[in-house]
């Protein structure tokens, strides 16, 4: 994976409480002719997950609809097996008959590059995939994987979400910046060194999927 300009033994850690908010570029998730705005000067967007078996295309159509209707303008909905995401389209397919445009996320597990790749009219049906980069092997398996779902979401222009939590953190980043740490003259406290690891996780795999193309 390629660093940033700094490694993370290089920064200083972060201040604890309010951080002043930082003007990002505005993104845009589309489903046919409707957009729903992140970032930039748009103003929050309310994401729900739903609950159901993606597998019952039926049940999850129904709760999108449910959750459109309460508000919600995009929904993420799990893809974490094949038969899940053979049921992405006909899941799509029901929301258009019913006349409900919110954007689908696609929320993976360990195997997303394999599932957008083995079924692309999933990849299309979704208009966000969300990566989480500590789910996705390790070393250059990792890189490859990561590679394989930013290709395929370049192909179909698709938007991304880049997982920045203690669930979605590359434990082998953690690991080697909890090393470099002890040996400071003055270790960081170790909920400084996850904070600093979370940031350097963000911005080197946004770099690195700027450099594989991404928008």
């Amino acid at each position: 994976m390629t660093q940033g300009p700094e490694t993370p033994s290089a920064c200083q850690p972060l201040p604890v409480g309010a951080q002043p908010k930082r003007v990002t570029r505005t993104v845009d998730v589309r489903w046919g002719d409707h957009v729903v705005k992140l970032g930039g000067s748009a103003p929050v967007v309310v994401q729900s997950m739903t609950n159901t078996d993606t597998v019952d295309a039926i049940a999850t159509a129904i709760q999108v609809k449910e959750l459109a209707r309460a508000g919600s303008e995009l929904v993420r909905i799990t893809v974490n097996t094949p038969e899940a995401a053979r049921e992405v389209p006909a899941i799509r397919e029901q929301l258009d008959r019913m006349g409900v445009n919110v954007p689908l996320v696609g929320d993976f597990h360990y195997n997303g590059h394999k599932l957008l790749a083995d079924f692309p009219e999933c990849a299309q049906a979704l208009s966000k995939y969300r990566i989480n980069p500590g789910n996705m092997g390790g070393g250059k398996r990792r890189d490859d994987n990561f590679a394989k779902m930013i290709e395929i979401a370049c192909r179909y222009d698709k938007a991304v979400r880049i997982g920045v939590n203690w669930g979605s953190l590359d434990h082998e980043l953690m690991a080697r910046m909890m090393d470099e740490n002890n040996q400071r003259a003055h270790p960081w406290t170790a909920q400084a060194v996850m904070r600093d690891a979370l940031v350097f996780s963000a911005i080197s795999n946004a770099q690195r999927a700027e450099e594989l193309g991404l928008d």
